[in-house]
């Protein structure tokens, strides 16, 4: 348990910052598996709606990604290896 003031306080900052981050990482994930449907439906099918809405969910996706680089809460190589990731699926969708 903390003996100081200061460490109580740093222990109550700490769990704040880690339920925020968590919350963080959590829309990430959920904007990056909606981006997966979004590119397995375009697979399966390549209209233009689909084709707007794998655009529009892999600017979310990516947009929600680099804030969270910015904000210190990805590293900026998982950053990437997500980007990568998400980037792979689409090419991997529009060549077949």
């Amino acid at each position: 348990m903390a003996n100081s003031k200061s460490a109580i306080k740093r222990i109550a900052i700490a769990e704040r910052n880690r339920l925020r981050n968590k919350a963080y990482k959590s829309s990430i994930r959920t904007l990056m598996k909606k981006c997966f449907a979004a590119v397995d439906s375009y697979g399966a099918e390549q209209t233009p709606e689909n084709k707007a809405l794998v655009e529009e969910t892999m600017s979310k996706a990516y947009s929600k990604i680099d804030k969270a680089v910015k904000r210190k809460i990805l590293h900026r190589n998982t950053a990437a290896r997500r980007k990568s990731r998400l980037a792979k699926a689409l090419a991997k969708a529009t060549a077949s």
